[in-house]
């Protein structure tokens, strides 16, 4: 089965949003926990947890993904804002963990001239402070564009994380599309190689969710600057290059583009013309 679907807003609560998603022919959804520039999360509403997962299961969603807020800084150098990133991600995976099959994807950090050697270790040290061996949601490292001293540029620097985290089995990797392509992955010309690559590096059993998005700048830039399918550098081919690929259909795919609900329905459709067309 096709999952995909986009990032909708957790304000109206979560049954809204899985009502949302439906009204766009959308059969997954990524959502903040909280304000994504910081601040406390609304106190949990268990009974509309509940009316959600039971929307879910009727209408056969794929996993929802909740993302951390873009504040969390797991590798700060600051103790203070370290200790607010292990606190926050704790009590998002406490929510979380009333979804079956739920993922978290947080952007790994920012090193801050402290070198991406000791950003990583940070990173690895919080995630085994957070991580339980209880827990049922899966955490994903999030590729990164590369821009300032972000940790998780390469494929090789996620994977040093994860080498350094015990519970390493509650962890896989979200590849955004915007991302690899600005950190240097020719993903319009090349796809296979970059895959092949990251199965060396990484291994495509922890690529769990992609981030489907164009990018407004050219390979390599290092910018991170979302576009709308068939809008920027990357191109509608490329993308759907992305979708259709055999080794990653199965997984489902988040639009993050700079969308309202109607954008994201076309594209939504889009991508599910792309693939039924192979299907046929």
């Amino acid at each position: 089965m096709m999952y995909i679907g986009c990032h909708l807003s957790s304000s109206a609560g979560f049954f809204a949003m899985g009502e949302t998603a439906l009204s766009i022919g959308a059969n997954v959804f990524q959502f903040f926990t909280r304000n994504p520039r910081g601040g406390a999360a609304k106190p949990f509403d268990k009974a509309d947890a509940v009316k959600l997962v039971a929307l879910l299961e009727e209408n056969r969603f794929g996993p929802i993904l909740a993302h951390a807020p873009y504040t969390l800084n797991a590798c700060a150098a600051d103790d203070g804002l370290r200790q607010y990133a292990i606190d926050v991600m704790k009590d998002d995976l406490f929510r979380m963990d009333h979804f079956p099959g739920a993922m978290y994807n947080f952007h790994p950090g920012s090193h801050v001239k402290q070198g991406a050697e000791v950003g990583i270790e940070l990173i690895a040290k919080a995630l085994n402070e957070i991580l339980n061996p209880a827990q049922k949601t899966t955490v994903l490292l999030e590729t990164m564009a590369g821009k300032g001293s972000e940790v998780g540029r390469t494929f090789e620097e996620l994977r040093a994380i994860l080498d350094r985290v015990e519970l390493s089995d509650k962890l896989g990797v979200c590849l955004d599309t915007c991302h690899v392509f600005d950190g240097g992955y020719d993903i319009v010309n090349d796809l296979d190689g970059v895959l092949e690559k990251f199965d060396k590096v990484i291994g495509l059993k922890r690529l769990k969710a992609i981030h489907l998005n164009d990018s407004k700048n050219p390979m390599g830039s290092h910018k991170d600057r979302h576009e709308v399918l068939g809008g920027g550098f990357i191109g509608q081919e490329a993308l759907l290059r992305v979708v259709k690929h055999p080794l990653l259909k199965e997984l489902p795919f988040y639009l993050e583009t700079p969308n309202e609900l109607p954008g994201y329905a076309a594209e939504v459709a889009l991508v599910r013309k792309a693939v039924a067309a192979v299907n046929k």
